[in-house]
């Protein structure tokens, strides 16, 4: 894997863009894995923007969610479904019929069986944590993982309190792709934006393959690309 080193964010999210405008391009009806968080805001906003432009089309696009909350009623403004529909979903022309978001009452393999019936995701977004998590599966978790209920480390537990008014609200369980679900992705598309993740993406591109750092999975992935601003860099 060799990482895109970019100067800022804003640069970072519309080299992303273009990149899954090709994708959509050369196939209209792509499969879409979509990450959450603050990274991956600017991705979206500039795939507004090229549509609000007319230079793409959404409407054959189908998408998958790496991960939900468990426990917040439909519609809570802090899911991950909210999020997806206001950072993307409601200001683009996808049908919201063809967007899927694993949930924690879904039945055990499920999620995954849903992909693999719709031809395996084309493109999957990730951001990654600062303890190498990629969607919810926390240091330690298996690399022959699938889409399951997990608990959230109290690292992750305190980097996503600043999205809720008191810290007991935020969930402790999520559903997530497992990182073999996530391996099975035909390609994948990793975004990194500042300091505080320059020590994972170090790890990601120079330490061996561990289950201590969950994204060092896609050191064994066949087509990975990573795009990093200048602060997330690794040496």
């Amino acid at each position: 894997m060799d990482q895109i080193v970019v100067g800022d964010y804003d640069e970072l999210s519309k080299k992303a863009a273009d990149f899954v405008i090709n994708k959509i391009k050369d196939k209209p009806n792509t499969i879409l894995g979509l990450a959450t968080g603050s990274t991956p805001i600017g991705l979206y906003k500039n795939l507004i923007n090229k549509y609000k432009k007319g230079s793409i089309s959404f409407a054959s696009v189908r998408s998958f969610n790496l991960d939900e909350y468990c426990g917040l009623e439909v519609g809570h403004e802090q899911s991950y479904k909210y999020f997806m529909n206001q950072n993307l979903f409601n200001h683009i022309n996808i049908d919201k019929a063809n967007t899927y978001f694993p949930t924690c009452e879904q039945e055990e393999g499920g999620y995954d069986q849903a992909i693999q019936e719709a031809g395996g995701i084309d493109l999957q977004i990730l951001g990654i944590g600062r303890n190498g998590h990629i969607g919810f599966n926390e240091p330690g978790s298996s690399f022959d993982s699938k889409t399951r209920v997990v608990d959230l480390a109290p690292s992750t537990i305190k980097d996503n309190a600043r999205f809720f008014s008191d810290t007991k609200d935020v969930p402790r369980q999520a559903m997530t792709m497992g990182l073999k679900t996530i391996m099975e992705t035909k390609e994948v598309l990793l975004l990194a934006s500042g300091e505080n993740k320059k020590e994972a993406v170090q790890k990601l591109l120079h330490a061996d393959a561990s289950e201590e750092l969950p994204a060092s999975v896609l050191q064994n992935h066949k087509n990975v690309t990573i795009i990093v601003d200048d602060k997330a860099r690794a040496d």
